[in-house]
């Protein structure tokens, strides 16, 4: 970046990770890294895509999220516990979980305060580094986002999907056009999230699923994700072939999240039915 140049979002987001992963780096020099929990066939994680599949398309994945760059504040009176509380009674398939402090005010504590609903648990923050898989196997997740755009080339990609599955989590790998497509494909991703906001902007446009959705290739778990808010939305999401949706700010701004939420989860019960 030159001298004096505005930093795009995601830089940003990348240049507040720095603290964190050199933390991290001290802590794996001394042998002081997080004890990832110990797993087992008998003890596994909750499975994150299998519970998706389970619950049908258009499954919701419920985020907690306290503020973003886009909104501000967008509320910080509801608890980790009262959240999942809230979610787990309306239907949500998994959690999605912000983490990243500095843009959202999130905490990694969070994840244990929501484990005892239940539901797999997405790590959603600006992950870069193996040694972020390493902290996040130490919570009780079940997967981490990967923002293809955060890399440089598949190779990398590749050592965090590596990680990924060396402690038993699963890789959500989000995507903004069809060259991050590529490039996740490339590095083995299995599950594709796409992101329907312009972080530079900071507005959403689902025509990025709408365009990106003739990708979809078998196999592949596919998320949408940002700008979603109406039952139309899922269901048009569903018949364009996107297994689940990821929504956030238009649960957590809800004087009555739980009423809201469930207009969408029964979206697809209604599918199902049918």
């Amino acid at each position: 970046m030159s001298p004096g140049s505005k930093a795009s979002m995601l830089e940003r987001f990348r240049d507040a990770q720095a603290g964190s992963i050199a933390l991290l780096r001290r802590q794996a020099e001394e042998g002081q890294l997080p004890t990832p929990w110990n797993y087992s066939e008998i003890n596994a994680r909750p499975g994150f895509s299998q519970a998706l599949r389970r619950a049908g398309s258009p499954a919701v994945i419920a985020e907690y999220k306290r503020a973003s760059p886009s909104r501000g504040v967008i509320n910080l009176d509801r608890t980790p516990a009262d959240v999942a509380r809230i979610y787990a009674d309306n239907g949500a398939a998994c959690f999605s979980v912000l983490t990243e402090r500095a843009h959202f005010q999130g905490d990694l504590r969070f994840l244990a305060d929501m484990a005892f609903a239940g539901r797999p648990m997405l790590r959603k923050d600006f992950l870069l580094d193996p040694l972020q898989v390493v902290e996040t196997a130490a919570t009780p997740a079940s997967a981490l986002l990967v923002i293809i755009r955060l890399f440089a080339g598949a190779a990398q990609v590749r050592e965090m999907l590596d990680a990924c599955r060396q402690y038993g989590l699963e890789a959500v790998c989000e995507v903004f056009d069809e060259a991050d497509l590529d490039l996740a494909r490339e590095a083995g991703a299995s599950i594709i999230q796409v992101n329907n906001r312009d972080l530079d902007r900071l507005t959403t446009d689902l025509g990025v699923s709408r365009r990106l959705a003739p990708h979809k290739q078998d196999k592949e778990l596919w998320i949408s994700a940002s700008g979603l808010s109406e039952p139309g939305q899922l269901a048009e999401m569903a018949d364009r072939g996107y297994d689940a949706v990821l929504i956030g700010t238009s649960l957590m701004s809800q004087a009555d999240p739980g009423a809201a939420l469930k207009k969408l989860t029964d979206v697809a019960k209604t599918r199902k039915a049918k």
